[in-house]
């Protein structure tokens, strides 16, 4: 515990409790915490997170889920209905989509990522053959549509990537973080391309900063929808709601993003 307080762990009595029930030999639990002094995320170091109420297999270089997007999986909640169609958008490990569907266990969740690890991750997490590797829209078939699209997509710029824990900095792909230079070069895409891809009063759901939540909002009403900021200030989650006002006839299947 006194290591792990020195290296900078915040909940280093909690850690160290966790880390100590992971393994009955000194010899591996010195491993463990040899890696999370190192500044190794602790999901990564266990192999799971608990997201939302549910545990979450996680996975080296793969986004770890963070308590602040708890906030979009409450909001999703009472928008969806069993039945439904939903979809993680750069889903990392999927925790997002696992989480929505625990609450509405009949729902369809599909997910998407760029990255070839997260994909193979979030495989451990959801339906594998609904997890499709790609850019953003690009690997779902053109006439899918969903009630609702959960987008937790990069939003640090580009220079403050720097600036970011080492756990995260360090040991997090870069395509999970790196917004480009405002920040918001992927939640362009992804709310540009959302209004073709929602059914008829759908919703698309984008966490963003505190700072860069007006800048979203605007993306948002661009794009034909209707928006409202949602914070929780205890977990620190901001997320933009954009819901659709009319419906959207779709373009030529090669100009979907």
């Amino acid at each position: 515990m006194a290591r792990l307080r020195a290296a900078g762990c915040v909940f280093a009595e909690e850690e160290a409790a966790l880390l100590l029930a992971a393994d009955d030999s000194p010899a591996r639990v010195e491993a463990l915490v040899a890696r999370r002094v190192a500044g190794e995320p602790l999901e990564t170091i266990l192999g799971w997170a608990d997201f939302a109420g549910v545990r979450v297999v996680c996975a080296p270089g793969v986004f770890v889920p963070r308590q602040r997007t708890a906030l979009m999986v409450r909001l999703a909640a009472t928008l969806l209905s069993d039945g439904g169609r939903v979809l993680d958008l750069g889903c990392g490990t999927g925790a997002i989509g696992a989480a929505v569907a625990v609450r509405a266990p009949s729902l369809e969740v599909w997910a998407v990522d760029v990255d070839p690890a997260a994909v193979a991750c979030a495989r451990l997490n959801l339906p594998a053959d609904r997890v499709l590797l790609g850019d953003l829209y690009e690997p779902l078939p053109a006439a899918m549509r969903f009630d609702v699209i959960l987008a937790n997509a990069p939003y640090v710029p580009t220079g403050e990537i720097a600036l970011m824990p080492p756990e995260a900095r360090d040991h997090e792909h870069r395509v999970a973080l790196d917004g480009g230079a405002d920040g918001l070069d992927v939640q362009r895409r992804a709310i540009a391309g959302a209004p073709v891809r929602l059914s008829p009063h759908g919703a698309v759901l984008v966490e963003t900063g505190r700072r860069q939540s007006e800048a979203t909002a605007r993306l948002m009403r661009a794009a034909g929808l209707e928006a409202r900021i949602e914070t929780d200030d205890e977990i620190g989650g901001t997320v933009v709601v954009g819901t659709m006002t009319e419906v959207v006839h779709p373009p030529p299947v090669d100009d979907l993003p």
